[in-house]
């Protein structure tokens, strides 16, 4: 179900094959994952496969953990220090696996994209890069100080689907800063506008919306989401030549019209349209409903005055929700959204709102990586090295997710989409029934829940489906006692 009036076959597996109960189906996971194919030596393409599992089946832990022994552990050190092996032959069959689940599929896709920041503590920080200056205080003479940060950035480009559901990763790209120069020193001395794009970090935003469609195919069911980072209309440009769609969050107002006027000129002369009512958390975590006023309007936008030789004017559609009121305890909601789709009414407006939330999927993303897979606490010694590793871990974070929101999305499914036979029937031995939550016996939801128990969740009747963190922390407890139980078995056979 990617869209109303759209349905996806939920009988199709993460890695997009159709579950028939044929035993001789793969039973890891991982394996709809990997393209051995991919690397330069068919030797790495195996040790790959080995090595993916045993950090997903460790997840969280060091290398030396996941590994268990010198032998292995000093083989995942060779495969990630060659320089044969780079993070695009890592991913090489997760991006397969991602264009599979999108096939499989219809509707609208959302590509989310963002950047996040991966920092170290190193003494030589030349082998890794910077990524940002931050400000750590005043001196004794009360002068600022400043210090730049050792670290890797990661720019990905996430599929979701407009109900939620993650189906992989279409783009992702890594680098470092060998000198970090401050934005607002950079400010003093150009105009930013007037740099052409391709000469910008921000150039990135393009690359992986390219690589993203020519990965999936069928630009017209994709959606760029961005925040207001991604206010770029260069963007806006590329999306049309592709054939793709945007909706992003707004933070320049630009010229409209004739150009004598701005776009935000235009909206304060247009009328509410109607109100959207939603859930909302103060700093104390209570909830309450926010009234948003929503306003929409086709506006004629221009692009940057130093760039409209080489860029048109495009007819874009402005979409503002502001909250009514002054809310206690935490800021009021304003989002100034803008996008090429149109909207035609109320309703239309408040789906372009909800799509526009889900990018939240993206920074969740990104918590799994830092908390779940304790991407920061990486030793390894050069920004090569920890971008492979990095890949490893982004296939590992998008199936958390996947399972935490297949789990809301279709919890009717079978259980068979995300476990295999022997964790089925090591969870109803070890997990009587899924507790007090309204789950059907045998359901995906059901088994789901079982695993987060065993991750800590509690499955009280007013407890909220089980988050990324139960839910890996239940796999991780699973694999230990699947492990238990294979030695055990072993042992009755020898016996």
């Amino acid at each position: 179900m990617c869209s109303s009036g759209t349905t996806s076959r939920w009988s199709a597996g993460p890695d997009g094959r159709q579950d028939d109960g044929d035993e001789s189906v793969v039973e890891h996971w991982t394996e709809g994952e990997i393209d051995k194919t991919a690397f330069k030596d068919a030797r790495l393409g195996q040790r790959f496969g080995e090595l993916l599992k045993q950090i997903g089946d460790g997840m969280g832990g060091s290398i030396p953990f996941a590994c268990q022994d010198w032998a292995n552990t000093k083989a995942a050190y060779r495969f990630f220090a060659d320089e044969r092996v780079e993070e695009a032959d890592i991913l090489s069959g997760h991006f397969a696996a991602t264009r599979a689940r999108y096939d499989d599929c219809t509707g609208p896709i959302l590509l989310i994209q963002d950047t996040t920041e991966f920092s170290y503590q190193r003494a030589n920080t030349s082998a890794i890069g910077l990524t940002k200056s931050v400000n750590s205080g005043r001196d004794k003479d009360g002068r600022w100080r400043h210090h730049t940060v050792c670290g890797m950035l990661m720019h990905s480009s996430l599929a979701v689907t407009v109900e939620g559901l993650p189906l992989g990763l279409a783009a992702v790209k890594f680098w470092t800063r060998k000198k970090f120069k401050g934005t607002a020193q950079l400010k003093k001395k150009i105009n930013p506008t007037r740099v052409p794009i391709e000469k910008k970090e921000s150039v990135r935003w393009l690359d992986n919306l390219r690589q993203s469609i020519e990965r999936l195919g069928q630009p017209e069911r994709c959606i760029h989401i961005g925040d207001r980072e991604s206010d770029i209309y260069e963007l806006y440009c590329l999306t049309q030549e592709l054939g793709a769609h945007f909706l992003v969050r707004a933070c320049v107002d630009r010229l409209a019209g004739d150009g004598g006027h701005t776009i935000a000129t235009e909206m304060e002369e247009t009328s509410v349209k109607g109100l959207h009512f939603i859930d909302a958390r103060n700093d104390k975590g209570e909830t309450t409903k926010a009234a948003l006023e929503i306003k929409f309007k086709r506006i004629a936008v221009l692009s940057p005055i130093g760039k409209q030789k080489r860029y048109p004017a495009l007819d874009l559609t402005i979409i503002h929700a502001t909250e009514r009121g002054t809310p206690t305890g935490r800021k009021p909601i304003e989002w100034k959204l803008i996008t090429d789709l149109a909207v035609r009414g109320r309703s239309e407006a408040i789906e372009k709102i909800n799509w526009y939330a889900m990018r939240w999927k993206i920074e969740v993303f990104h918590k799994i990586l830092k908390s779940g897979c304790k991407a920061e606490d990486s030793k390894l010694r050069t920004a090569e090295r920890l971008a492979n590793l990095m890949a490893v871990f982004c296939i590992l974070s998008w199936r958390v997710l996947w399972l935490t929101m297949l789990n809301r999305i279709a919890p009717d499914a079978s259980p068979k989409l995300a476990l295999t036979d022997t964790e089925i029937a090591l969870l109803d031995q070890l997990i009587s029934g899924a507790g007090h939550r309204q789950c059907r016996p045998g359901t995906l939801a059901f088994y789901l829940t079982k695993l987060a128990r065993l991750g800590g969740y509690l499955a009280r009747a007013g407890d909220p489906p089980p988050g990324n963190v139960v839910i890996w922390r239940g796999l991780s407890r699973l694999t230990d006692i699947e492990l238990g139980a294979e030695i055990a078995s072993a042992g009755n056979v020898g016996n």
